[in-house]
């Protein structure tokens, strides 16, 4: 399985990945990464927060952009090479996030895509904005 090569990507091509945010989720993530902010992971402390609840890992969302670029757009072989991220506002549980990537730039010369990277909500609330320059990989694999 490998993905798209540099050739294969057009400006506006796009890639999405949704999942709905569980509590497991969140404790596996806190748990792979040692971040046990109470934020995220006690219900008593967050509630007292500015979000009045327990909030997903802002870093588990680009955990799903980083699925829509590895293995969807450009797909298996990319290379990640550079992630800006903002984050605008809160996934909580049981939220389903839609993960999206599209293609703004193709720089063949040097093996680059800029993509558009975004998070939003069930209710289409951008939850996290950002672009990605990755590079595809260079050749199918057979």
């Amino acid at each position: 399985m490998t993905g798209k090569t540099i050739h294969e990507i057009r400006q506006g091509d796009f890639a999405e990945f949704a999942k709905t945010v569980t509590e497991s989720d969140i404790y596996l993530y806190a748990g792979v990464t040692g971040d046990l902010n109470p934020a995220h992971i006690n219900q008593t402390y967050a509630q007292g927060t500015f979000f009045k609840g327990r909030i997903a890992h802002g870093m588990l969302l680009g955990g799903l952009i980083s699925a829509v670029i590895g293995m969807k757009l450009p797909g298996p072989g990319t290379i990640y090479v550079r992630q800006e991220l903002d984050f605008l506002a809160p996934a909580h549980i049981g939220d389903t996030v839609t993960a999206r990537a599209e293609a703004t730039e193709i720089i063949a010369e040097k093996n680059r895509t800029w993509l558009k990277t975004t998070c939003t909500n069930q209710s289409g609330d951008l939850l996290v904005d950002g672009r990605a320059l990755v590079s595809p990989p260079r050749h199918k694999f057979r």
